[in-house]
């Protein structure tokens, strides 16, 4: 697992991919002559790929910028799983049973450049992770509209992608393509979790005011959330203060929110400027005087702006260290990552770790890399282990169907630890929650 920026290690990776032979697509004589045998022509990186006796998986993360905290825990945990991969941990034999010393005994090896969370970045690096490396599969994001473009872009060049973080309805709706599957929550099901115990909370005809990013994600979540509070509750958006991603001012925003006569301040920015807004709310009065609801909750919010701020919040979430107490694989999971980081996981590293176990799972149950048979082996739908119970990917859309949790902030004085910032409240069942596969208007392309 490395870093392909660093000058050396890059020259030797271009090296590598220089050895391995000539186009990604064509057929050529210089390929490996199980691609015959098995009676497939050559499609994206399949069969040089995985012609050797190591794989490899090209991951472009946020590692500076907005989504830099969130994108570092991402990749902490897909370290981990590749490590877990290796060496036949037994959290991952759980995972995927088949997997023992690496994936169909080809060690796996990760590979991992800095988005920025800039989509023309990421489609640059994976380019060039495909061009000189040959990976066998695509990941990362922790931006939604990073996620949309490595769609795209996985489906033109045929090589698979599981998203990272990626809470934006269209990743598995109208921009889900055949090569891409997506293992986390999303607007929709954020909004049909945590309404419910809103209302319950709260009550009906309330007034809220709606901090929105302005891209994907941003705008696919307040929709969801507002359509379920308006359709269900008779609330009122009384305002939606949308900021470009990287804002570092909010005053302009928060003034026209001081002014709406909302109630509630329901926060969907993510990352750094979920972090600054919501500081800056508080120290323009706004907090506690409105209520803050974070429908979508961004790891490492409640550490970086307090628990004085985030206590009695509510904020919907994959995953939340403590299920260590209910499920035994988080507990696995969050004791073998505190031992190799030092600190409790988020739920980025959560997504990091589960999307790459159900990845070799379902490479090991195809018993090949060849990307339409590992794909359609996500589409058999089967149940299979996550860290907070079982799961299921649908096949037409190939977004997991999964829980969500739903989190309320701890009051400084009953926290057990500095990590213990959430006490989880529920955790919902996925399938109830979801809309119809073609409700957002996927369609999921071709195979070859």
């Amino acid at each position: 697992m490395r870093d392909i920026l660093k000058d050396e290690q890059r020259r030797r990776l271009l090296k590598t991919g220089a050895a391995i032979g000539a186009g990604l697509g064509a057929p050529s004589l210089l390929l490996p002559a199980s691609a015959w045998a098995e009676g497939r022509p050559p499609i994206g990186t399949w069969p040089a790929g995985s012609s050797g006796p190591t794989v490899y998986a090209g991951a472009a993360y946020p590692l500076t910028g907005t989504y830099a905290a969130q994108g570092a825990d991402e990749l902490k945990g897909a370290q981990l799983a590749v490590e877990h991969i290796n060496n036949g941990h037994p959290l991952m034999k759980v995972m995927s049973p088949k997997t023992k010393n690496g994936v169909l005994g080809k060690k796996l090896e990760l590979l991992y450049a800095d988005s920025g969370a800039k989509p023309n970045n990421a489609v640059q690096i994976a380019q060039r992770f495909i061009s000189e490396n040959k990976v066998v599969v695509l990941t990362g994001s922790t931006s939604s509209a990073v996620a949309v473009a490595m769609n795209k872009f996985a489906q033109r060049e045929k090589v698979l992608y599981f998203a990272g973080l990626s809470g934006s309805n269209d990743t598995t709706g109208k921009d889900c393509v055949r090569y891409g599957v997506r293992q986390d929550f999303f607007g929709q099901t954020a909004a049909a979790a945590i309404g419910p115990v809103m209302l319950k909370q709260f009550g009906k005809n309330r007034k809220a005011a709606f901090m929105t990013p302005d891209y994907t994600y941003g705008h696919t979540v307040t929709k969801s959330v507002n359509d379920f509070l308006t359709k269900n509750g008779g609330w009122t958006q009384v305002t939606d203060q949308v900021s470009p991603l990287g804002t570092q001012d909010f005053s302009q925003y928060l003034t026209n929110i001081a002014n709406s006569g909302a109630e509630f301040l329901i926060n969907v920015n993510w990352g750094r400027d979920a972090v600054l807004s919501t500081q800056q709310a508080h120290k323009f009065g706004l907090l506690p005087k409105m209520t803050l609801v974070v429908p979508y909750q961004t790891p490492f919010l409640a550490h970086e702006v307090g628990a004085e701020i985030t206590q009695g919040v509510l904020a919907a979430t994959d995953f939340w260290w403590t299920l260590e107490d209910k499920y035994p694989n988080s507990k696995m999971f969050v004791e073998a990552f505190q031992k190799k980081f030092n600190y409790r996981p988020e739920w980025s590293a959560e997504q990091g770790y589960v999307s790459f176990a159900h990845w070799a799972r379902m490479v090991e149950e195809a018993g090949t890399f060849y990307p339409p048979e590992v794909i359609k082996t996500y589409e058999k739908g089967e149940t299979i282990p996550s860290l907070i119970g079982p799961v299921h990917y649908r096949p037409e859309d190939h977004q997991c169907v999964r829980p969500v949790v739903i989190v309320r902030g701890k009051k400084p004085s009953a926290m057990k630890n500095k990590e213990d910032l959430w006490d989880v409240l529920e955790v919902v069942a996925g399938g109830p929650l979801m809309q119809a596969p073609d409700a957002f208007g996927c369609k999921l392309g071709d195979y070859t």
